[in-house]
């Protein structure tokens, strides 16, 4: 980033770090919600989508009252957290494994949106910049509320789903073990009972 000569020009910076990540999230999240089932999990992402467009809305407009460039370079630390899920979701297979994993991904990056909205904010009141104080308190509102809803999601439905599958291929396993061999082993049984007597 070029170097700041001002308190705006580091909130300039801000802002368009954060419509870089959420132009990258517009982007990513509707393909990851492709490769899940859970429909708690897919409400989540798209409103998710949603409140991602109206904030890019609004930094644009922001960015109107600043004396800056309007290029905004790619967010590094967001594409990298995406990279991340994206990964995940191309290599785990099973879906009782995936959902909480991207879960856990999709919350990572929510937590890294809800820093970067909560310095925005700070700086945006040391400015007196209402509209953009109201705008992130409004965001940051909004994040905080969906970490809650997945973290709820995973612990009521996503990780003890992990666990059903397994604990009925156990179950199974054990069947198999009471079970006899083969047919000839069931009907040798009675023979070798007679033969005692």
């Amino acid at each position: 980033m070029p170097s700041p000569k001002s308190a705006e020009d580091v909130l300039a910076t801000e802002l368009k770090e954060i419509y870089s990540a959420e132009k990258q999230l517009a982007r990513a999240l509707p393909r990851l919600a492709k490769k899940i089932s859970n429909v708690r999990l897919k409400e989540c992402l798209d409103m998710r989508v949603e409140q991602g467009a109206r904030l890019m809305e609004e930094i644009d407009e922001a960015l109107e009252e600043f004396e800056t460039s309007k290029s905004k370079p790619k967010n590094v630390a967001a594409e990298g957290l995406i990279k991340d899920a994206e990964e995940h979701a191309t290599e785990i297979e099973e879906e009782r494994f995936l959902e909480p994993v991207l879960a856990a991904s999709v919350q990572k990056l929510e937590h890294y949106c809800i820093a970067a909205w909560g310095t925005a904010k700070s700086l945006a009141e040391l400015l007196g910049k209402d509209q953009i104080v109201e705008t992130m308190e409004r965001t940051l509102d909004e994040g905080r509320e969906m970490d809650e809803n997945i973290t709820q999601l995973v612990e009521e439905e996503l990780n003890p789903a992990m666990q059903e599958d397994g604990e009925e291929d156990e179950e199974d396993d054990e069947d198999d073990e009471n079970e006899p061999e083969s047919m000839e082993e069931e009907e040798e049984k009675p023979r070798r009972h007679r033969t005692a007597r």
